[in-house]
């Protein structure tokens, strides 16, 4: 489809609300890794191939040298397949780590950690070569030169070489000194710049590059506001800035609203939302949500009118694995939403040993009392985004995460605490749909030919996966969504890296571009509607709309309407509301990019229709009275034959 019809049918057709989440403090507007002299090979990224990667000797297959990579992360058990690092076999100086380029390279520098799990602490050499036979080496002076390496197991370390660095096609790293009781590990990255006017060799991974004139680097808190104004100063008819509150560090959380009336709530358009930043160290959602925004607003000019601050300031290659991940009052957002999970399975489990229907079973779970009190370990940020949340009737979301490959869908939290579960919603099938649609128009997830980011292959899943079958998460995001609004909301890992370098953010836009777009236009599969008062035309608010077979409901919102997200296919609804007849019709979903309208009209009880009459100070009629009587005796008897 092309672009500027679909951003023009994105801005009638819904509202489109971008959060990113600011729970760090504001930095330079250039990260660290500008002074490096060259950027990453892309160990990390997996640019690299594992065929690039040779080593002296390794423990095991677990522990080769395609395992050598910055950050990798090992799996649950020892000795598999998966461990999280390079291990030599030998514990002797003559141990190496080997990248091969591919072509001439200047290179730069190193960064060096631990093996993930086991703490190890090392010197280093590096080597250069052109053909793997004849080695020259780094050197401080006139002597060889001896750098520094890892100090624990997820600190990176640079050591930068001196400026004459040495243009090379092979680079090896050679340990010197490690811990007295430990062996030879490391993961590692290679800074190189490629050569100008070389080139490319066949074997060499094409790198895709956009032709979208977007402001493709990492941004700071203070150019990220600067973005994002420019680019309602660009497009003002479309787009509005606003915050939702606070982090703890008082920097404000902004969304950027993007519709063809921004402000309003229109009935019948569904709401829709991205949220990046949840975790500061997982940069990559955040820079994707600038650049979306910037590319719906250019579509929308060009021709159809209705159309993470604690990692950044260390910069992409230098954030650990976990720096960054936490709010500054150590939370990790994603867990710190009310556990509603336990909420319905604990009035589920209390139902069937006492034999009664909850009116608490499957929608709109009430938070608990004692979450919502001061004294609740809940951050700033959290409640900000709660009261979002409740606020407005999104329909649709999506939570942009890093540091894998895969899309994952609620439930997140297994029911019995185990560590992995499948934990399926009602809405199992949906769910599946949606992280598809993402997962197979990623470029990177869709590759056959990708390798596992860490200790997973979710290639095994078509690169998704129910997230308690991954590790149980209580108090997520996406459980929370589903269980206490309307809102389907799934989980996105966009990149093996947590934090790409800058480099390397137009090719993650290039694979991430159609899957946020495609993504979005899911928010119209399913039914829409608006629920009214039969005799009166008024929107009814708050009426549950139940989707017979599928065990949770949705609500309509102030003005009545309502959206449910459904697969195709025939299916018996109904709507009821409190004080009104339930109404039930049959809606046909079919495989079109526009839900199928439902609407629905109630007809008022006799008794609450008498209930107004009374309180307006009316006679009722005969009929009423007489119906009233008989819905009375009908009660009475069925009472006593029970």
């Amino acid at each position: 489809m092309n672009p500027v019809k679909r951003s023009s049918r994105l801005l009638r057709q819904q509202g489109i609300r971008v959060l990113r989440e600011t729970p760090t403090s504001p930095g330079r507007a250039q990260g660290p890794e500008s002074k490096w002299p060259c950027p990453p090979l892309g160990l990390e990224s997996l640019r690299v191939k594992d065929t690039q990667l040779r080593a002296s000797s390794y423990k095991r297959r677990g522990l080769g040298p395609h395992r050598g990579r910055l950050n990798i992360q090992s799996g649950l058990e020892d000795g598999d397949i998966y461990d999280g690092a390079w291990c030599a076999q030998y514990e002797d100086k003559k141990q190496w780590l080997e990248v091969d380029a591919l072509r001439p390279t200047r290179f730069t520098g190193v960064i060096l950690q631990g093996r993930s799990s086991i703490w190890r602490s090392v010197t280093f050499k590096v080597q250069f070569s052109n053909d793997t036979l004849v080695w020259k080496s780094a050197m401080n002076g006139s002597e060889e030169a001896i750098f520094q390496g890892n100090q624990d197991t997820e600190t990176p370390v640079l050591a930068l070489f001196n400026e004459s660095s040495t243009v090379a096609r092979y680079i090896r790293i050679n340990p010197q000194t490690w811990h007295e009781n430990g062996t030879v590990c490391l993961r590692a990255e290679v800074l190189g710049c490629k050569l100008p006017g070389l080139s490319q060799p066949s074997n060499l991974q094409t790198e895709q590059s956009s032709h979208d004139k977007l402001d493709f680097r990492h941004h700071n808190y203070k150019e990220m506001r600067k973005l994002m104004k420019s680019v309602t100063e660009d497009c003002p008819d479309i787009t509005r800035i606003y915050s939702i509150g606070k982090s703890h560090m008082g920097l404000k959380m902004y969304v950027m609203e993007i519709s063809d009336n921004p402000g309003k709530h229109e009935l019948g358009e569904p709401e829709f939302r991205y949220v990046a930043g949840m975790h500061g160290n997982e940069v990559l959602g955040r820079e994707l949500l600038l650049n979306l925004m910037q590319y719906i607003c250019q579509e929308y000019k060009q021709g159809d009118q209705h159309g993470y601050e604690m990692a950044y300031k260390k910069g992409s290659e230098l954030a650990g694995w976990a720096l960054g991940r936490y709010s500054y009052e150590g939370i990790d957002m994603n867990h710190n939403f009310a556990d509603l999970n336990k909420v319905m399975w604990d009035a589920i489990e209390y139902d069937f040993q006492n034999n009664n229907k909850s009116k608490l079973i499957n929608h709109y779970i009430p938070i608990p009392e004692y979450y919502t009190s001061e004294d609740a370990f809940v951050a700033l940020e959290t409640r900000a985004v709660i009261n979002w949340m409740q606020n407005i009737p999104f329909v649709l979301s999506a939570n942009l995460h890093g540091g894998e490959l895969v899309v994952t869908y609620p439930f997140d939290r297994t029911e019995d605490w185990a560590p992995r579960d499948d934990t399926p919603t009602p809405d199992n099938s949906f769910f599946c749909w949606l992280a598809t649609v993402y997962a197979s128009t990623n470029q990177a997830m869709s590759n056959p030919d990708r390798r596992p980011c860490h200790n997973e292959n979710f290639q095994r899943y078509n690169n998704i996966i129910n997230g308690a079958n991954w590790h149980t998460v209580p108090g997520s995001m996406n459980d929370f969504s589903y269980l206490h609004t309307n809102c389907f909301d799934v989980t996105v890992e966009l990149s093996c890296d947590k934090f790409p370098h800058a480099s390397e953010l137009p090719t993650e836009w290039m694979n991430n571009r159609e899957s946020l777009l495609v993504y979005m236009e899911q928010v119209h599969r399913g039914i829409k509607g608006v629920v009214r008062d039969k005799d009166t035309e008024a929107s009814i608010a708050d009426a549950v709309i139940k989707v017979d077979d599928i065990d949770h409901h949705v609500r309509s919102v102030a003005d009545g309407d309502y959206w449910r997200l459904l697969n195709p296919g025939e299916y018996e609804v109904t709507a009821s509301a409190e004080g009104y007849n339930p109404s039930t019709r049959r809606c046909q979903v079919m495989y079109d990019h526009y839900p199928t309208v439902c609407d629905f009209r109630l007809t008022k009880t006799p008794r609450q229709r008498l209930k107004e009459m009374l309180a307006k100070g009316i006679k009722p009629p005969k009929d009423l009275q007489i119906r009233l009587r008989q819905l009375r005796l009908r009660k009475n008897v069925m009472g006593t034959f029970s």
